[in-house]
């Protein structure tokens, strides 16, 4: 199920190199500046940090052009890029949090714009290193890495920045991070590598748009999770307003994200490979619209903590084993000759659906409350997910592992 250990090795600490920074930025910095007394409209403010994730398809092209060229690989950008990231954090560590917060933000934009840069060329490696029969499983350790990143760089710092003190504790993750990286690092760029097309040309946009199934794929990534932001964003200011304590929906949030994501990856991968990918979303569908709807019920007509708890389980669970879904598909469907492209492209679609469903969930419940929105996300699950679907190209949804080596 999952690839040779080198590789296995190798990509797990691929991911985890790059979630424990960022969560370290997404997770632990945003309570470590509150606790010290810096305003709610700064931290807020944080949330531009997310942009280069989004536009990072932007320069993707580049990326795989500049890959292409003699003597240069996936590893000599991820190289340069941690590089930056890990000079960041070095030099976050130099300022205090709450005096020199102003001096922050350019060197956490300089970080998250070396991490956009290093995903892309991660999910290039990835899908030049994952024979069609290995996707699944190595979409769960990128997964796992998810999931361990949350815990390391978002929880592990918060308990290390009681112990230590803030230039101690991000001293710490970079040496951390450092280390997680070093399988990779040592791998040759070629072993386990897939045969490469000979010619690949110009990596674009445009080219990935040329491709037959091209746009239905595009609109697929489109709709997939946009129902999904209306939930997300609410979920734990709902559990709040439900009585329970910030610590008690920090324990909810954590703990599933560790427990249930590491169980929920390689379930997902399990389950590709016993059904085929389309019976496997067609099961994500269907359990999401109806733990969306679930929602709807415990917020119009009330219900026990315990099942808010278990509701909001299994909807973490849902959305690790949809990340191995969808990841495996975008690797099908990704071609050869501009691997880092086709992939973030897709997956920035995604992402990009998923927050502005967060932004819209947001408006809507201040304006009509909780249960319409919860509503309307089990509504929208099952008519976007059933059009995604029929949208998925057929050589997709096929239960043969396919991939698009020779086309674009």
């Amino acid at each position: 199920m999952l690839p040779n250990s080198k590789i296995s090795v190798a990509l797990l600490g691929l991911y985890l190199a790059q979630a424990v920074p960022l969560y370290l930025v997404a997770a632990a910095l945003p309570p470590i500046l509150r606790a010290n007394g810096v305003g709610l409209d700064v931290i807020g403010g944080l949330g531009v940090l997310l942009a280069p994730w989004v536009l990072k398809v932007l320069w993707a092209p580049w990326v795989d052009r500049f890959c292409h060229s003699p003597n240069v690989g996936r590893k000599a950008i991820v190289t340069g890029c941690l590089t930056v990231t890990l000079g960041g954090i070095v030099a976050l560590s130099l300022f205090d949090p709450v005096k020199d917060a102003a001096i922050f933000f350019p060197i956490l934009m300089a970080m998250s714009l070396s991490s956009a840069t290093q995903d892309i060329a991660s999910d290039g490696w990835a899908v030049e290193h994952l024979e069609p029969s290995d996707q699944p499983g190595g979409n769960a350790l990128q997964g796992s890495a998810v999931a361990l990143g949350v815990v390391i760089g978002g929880s592990g710092t918060l308990v290390l920045y009681d112990l230590l003190g803030w230039t101690q504790t991000l001293w710490v993750m970079a040496g951390l991070t450092m280390v997680l990286v070093l399988p990779f690092l040592n791998l040759p760029e070629e072993a386990g590598q897939r045969t490469l097309p000979a010619e690949r040309g110009k990596p674009s946009l445009l080219r990935f748009l040329s491709v037959e199934g091209a746009w239905a794929m595009l609109a697929f990534a489109l709709i997939i999770r946009l129902p999904e932001g209306l939930v997300k964003a609410l979920e734990q200011p709902f559990l709040v307003d439900q009585g329970f304590t910030l610590a008690e929906v920090g324990a909810i949030s954590g703990g599933s994200a560790a427990a249930v994501g590491l169980f929920g990856a390689f379930v997902a991968a399990w389950l590709i490979r016993l059904w085929g990918l389309l019976p496997f979303l067609i099961f994500l569908i269907c359990g999401r619209t109806l733990v969306f709807a679930a929602f709807y019920v415990a917020a119009t007509s009330g219900t026990t903590q315990w099942m808010l708890v278990v509701l909001s389980v299994f909807d973490t669970f849902l959305r690790y084993i949809e990340i191995v879904g969808l990841f495996t598909a975008f690797m099908r469907f990704a071609s050869l000759k501009q691997a880092a492209t086709d992939f973030t492209l897709l997956t920035s679609a995604t992402l990009l659906m998923y927050m502005i469903g967060g932004i819209v969930a947001g408006q809507l419940a201040e304006a009509i409350g909780y249960g319409p929105v919860f509503l309307s996300a089990a509504l929208l699950s099952g008519i976007a997910g059933w059009i995604a679907l029929i949208l998925l190209p057929a050589r997709i949804r096929s239960t043969q592992l396919t991939t698009a080596t020779e086309t674009s």
